[in-house]
């Protein structure tokens, strides 16, 4: 068997998937005002995990910037749209401003409100949720986003390795109604860079 490779963690970095100007800007921005985004290795991961599903419909909840909704949106085809929630209205008038630099404004929905209450009030049918708002309210969301994720159709879900995570943690992994498995992963400038995340087909 080969060795592994020597100081990993800094060989990694090296492959960083390529960003545009508005990407490098946002990135810029979360580290100076300390704004929690996803990095580029998970950016592009759900980028092709949206295009190897097909993924028609995506629903994201937690917004932020914009950052990750921008690798999804361009994942999809022109005619799709994506929805995403966020609780902060301030977050989402940045958000929505940015989507207007990358071209996409006419493909994304801005939902502003807490998750937990706007998910009760939707019907539509999503292939792809993205799950990344405060983790204690996981496990909580969880019976909804089964309900409005097709079967077959992809949760990933962020930040798994925190604390406030495991319950959703334990939830999923016990029930018969997912198929998942969760990686503790390095993820180099995501928030933070060692953390895990969930991937679960709806059955």
């Amino acid at each position: 068997m080969s060795d592994l490779i020597d100081h990993p963690q800094e060989y990694f970095r090296e492959f960083l998937p390529e960003r545009d100007p508005l990407l490098l800007d946002l990135e810029k921005e979360a580290e100076r005002e300390e704004i929690p985004i996803v990095g580029p290795i998970v950016g592009e991961l759900l980028h092709i995990l949206a295009r190897a599903t097909q993924a028609e419909r995506i629903l994201e909840l937690g917004t932020a910037t914009g950052y990750s909704t921008i690798f999804l949106a361009r994942a999809l085809s022109s005619s799709v749209r994506l929805v995403t929630i966020e609780n902060d209205p301030g977050m989402a008038a940045r958000a929505a401003a940015n989507f207007r630099k990358a071209g996409l404004d006419q493909q994304i929905d801005i939902i502003v409100g807490d998750a937990k209450a706007k998910l009760i009030e939707m019907e539509d049918i999503f292939d792809f949720i993205f799950l990344d708002i405060d983790k204690e309210y996981y496990a909580a969301v969880l019976k909804n986003c089964r309900r409005l994720l097709r079967p077959g159709g992809l949760l990933v879900a962020d930040n798994v390795g925190f604390k406030d995570a495991d319950p959703f943690n334990r939830l999923i992994y016990e029930s018969s109604e997912w198929r998942s498995v969760s990686l503790f992963a390095y993820l180099p400038f995501h928030s933070p860079e060692q953390d895990g995340l969930c991937l679960a087909v709806r059955s």
